[in-house]
């Protein structure tokens, strides 16, 4: 099941023209250089004011899901199929705005991770079908985003760091949610979240894990392989903390 959540990190297709396109870019642009004031400004000048920033920043988050869901249902687009706040994007979002309110550890690692891992491949794969200055343009990007943002933030700019045996926890945390949540989500809706149910549209790199359900355990074991990526710095910088023994 932790396959299938990181199962959707790869599925849209990338495109070419839309990762070179300026629209593209200059969201993508924006967003680095956003990151990196924030979290030089809190290295650089730490103190209380940055309680107030994260907590803006989480608020910004939680409206953009809500103004989403809300033009979704006044255009008549809504559908318990597909737009429950469920799969990655939303529910990163909805913890990154948490984590920024009450940066609890466990919370921080879910921000962290789960940003990193999974709503940064909106950018590195940016949907084709919204272009600026549309709604769905800033929509988008403000939700791929905005969770990258808030983890850096979190772990860069606050030094909050994850703790050891973070990916394990994670990842249960993880196949847990997809148990407990999307499953029954996907059995009452007829809904595909989190890929659980199928691939999907074909060209993408799902084609080449083969039939359900063997896709679902080829793209955990991937997962396994990105959080222990991410955790690597922090995992050598625990190492080096710790008493060595005589």
């Amino acid at each position: 099941m932790p396959g299938a959540t990181i199962a959707t990190l790869i599925h849209a297709p990338v495109a070419v023209v839309a990762l070179t396109s300026t629209e593209h870019l200059g969201a993508a642009a924006v967003g680095a250089l956003v990151s990196v004031g924030l979290c030089a400004a809190a290295r650089r000048w730490p103190g209380p004011w940055r309680v107030p920033a994260g907590r803006a920043l989480g608020a910004a988050l939680l409206v953009n899901i809500v103004v989403w869901q809300t033009v979704l249902a006044a255009g008549g687009t809504w559908n318990a199929s597909s737009n429950l706040l469920i799969d990655v994007c939303p529910v990163a979002n909805i913890v990154a705005a948490a984590t920024l309110w009450r940066p609890l550890p466990v919370l921080v690692e879910l921000t962290y991770f789960w940003g990193c891992a999974g709503t940064i491949q909106g950018v590195l794969q940016p949907d084709t079908r919204y272009h600026f200055p549309s709604y769905f343009y800033f929509q988008f990007y403000i939700a791929h985003i905005g969770p990258v943002l808030a983890a850096l933030f979190l772990v860069i700019g606050l030094r909050l760091r994850p703790r050891d045996h973070a990916v394990p926890r994670v990842f249960a945390i993880t196949a847990l949610y997809a148990f407990v949540v999307a499953v029954p989500a996907d059995v009452a809706t007829g809904g595909n979240y989190l890929f659980l149910r199928s691939k999907g549209a074909a060209g993408t790199l799902f084609d080449l894990m083969g039939p359900w359900p063997w896709y679902l355990g080829i793209a955990g074991m991937l997962a396994i392989v990105l959080l222990l990526a991410l955790d690597a710095p922090f995992r050598i910088s625990r190492a080096r903390a710790s008493p060595t023994e005589p």
